[in-house]
């Protein structure tokens, strides 16, 4: 049974994206995403502007009104909130996991924290979310992050966007 899953978590990766098949998988949640774990989203990250600074994954509800709402409010609401941090890798392919109370629809948010202060530096730092829509200068949407995920390891890629000039956030390399 486990050698299934774990076959079976390798396929939808490398089916997802082949170069981070073999990628380490990055932050504290790393175990939900190998052996027989899950439920858990891997999040393959392309774009990085560079290699300084933390990485970073939130869970959220999946509905506009919990979306990037203050971790300690969604908490003593007893809603879903999570997160998980890695050192950025000085190279190779960037995969983090991070776990899931249940199978279910969520909203996920990935952020560059490039000068390593635990607080969104806008002029700097970089974001992300699955639908990997160009998110300009408007306040997200929650459409732009939500994912489902079964019982097992959902896979998703999500490519790193920072601020470049008037238009707001884009892709590094657009």
């Amino acid at each position: 049974m486990i050698a299934k899953t774990l076959l079976a978590t390798a396929i939808a990766v490398a089916a997802v994206n082949p170069a981070f098949a073999q990628a380490e998988i990055l932050g504290s949640d790393r175990q939900a995403c190998v052996g027989d774990g899950g439920p858990a989203i891997r999040v393959n990250v392309t774009g990085l502007k560079d290699r300084t600074g933390r990485l970073k994954l939130e869970l959220y509800p999946a509905n506009e009104a919990d979306f990037l709402k203050d971790d300690r409010d969604l908490l003593a609401e007893g809603k879903v909130f999570r997160r998980v941090w890695a050192d950025t890798p000085a190279n190779g392919a960037v995969s983090l996991c991070i776990r899931t109370p249940r199978a279910g629809r969520y909203a996920i948010l990935f952020t560059h924290d490039r000068d390593g202060k635990n607080k969104f530096n806008f002029w700097k730092d970089g974001a992300g979310f699955p639908s990997n829509k160009r998110l300009g200068r408007s306040r997200p949407k929650v459409t732009q992050a939500v994912i489902d995920v079964g019982n097992g390891v959902t896979a998703t890629n999500i490519r790193a966007q920072y601020l470049r000039g008037l238009g707001g956030f884009a892709p590094s390399d657009s």
